[in-house]
Order: structure tokens, then sequence, then C-alpha cells
């Protein structure tokens, strides 16, 4: 599986973007996708999880503003961000994980100015 993300960019509070990752590759039923992000000096940390089902999570910070959902079709998963925060700047990372496999995408900057 190869995921490649894209939509990242710089925004004032208040705004919104809308970050895509499109997969490739050997994709089964089973996976959970998500979306992961990275402040500078900070650790990793999930935004939200969505199931091959539907089923999603959010971090408790992004409820309410950001919204994950994939297009099965198409292989593609989206991130919804809404009522942007400058705490949501970083680098926003893409994931597929099913039974023992986790791929990572290279990664999407995402700049909220106050």
């Amino acid at each position: 599986v190869q995921l490649v993300d894209s939509g990242g960019g710089l925004v004032q509070a208040g705004g919104s973007l809308r970050l895509s990752c499109a997969a490739s590759g050997s994709i089964f039923n089973g996976n959970i996708m998500g979306w992961y992000r990275q402040a500078p000096g900070k650790q990793r940390e999930l935004v939200a999880t969505i199931t091959s089902g539907g089923r999603t999570n959010y971090a408790e910070s992004v409820k309410g503003r950001f919204t994950i959902s994939r297009d099965n079709a198409k292989n593609t998963l989206y991130l919804q961000m809404n009522s942007l925060k400058p705490e949501d700047t970083g680098v926003y990372y893409c994931n597929y994980q099913r039974e023992l496999q986790s791929v990572w995408g290279q990664g999407t900057q995402v700049t909220v100015s106050s």
C-alpha cells in the first residue's frame, strides 16, 4: 500500500481546509485509515480514524470541527477541517492499518495563522 497526502496550506484562524489521501496498492476490507498530526517539538497524535465500514473516532480537540470520510471506490481518505485554530498547526499524516501492516503518507503541512 502507498499513500499520498495532499491539501495542506496556510489559512487564517477560523478558516477551512480539506486534506486528501490517495491510496494505491493492495487495499483490503477490514482496514482502519486515519489522520495524525505532529506539531513542532511534540509527538505525533491521533486526529481521527475511520474503519472500512465507516465507523469514526475523533480526538476531543477536533470534535465538532473536523470530519473524516472515505470513498472506498476511489481509495481516497478525506479530512474536512473547519473553524481552524492556531493550535491545529502541524504536519498531517495519513495512515493505513490492517492486521500487522501500518503505512504512512509523506505528510502535508497545515499552518493556521492567528
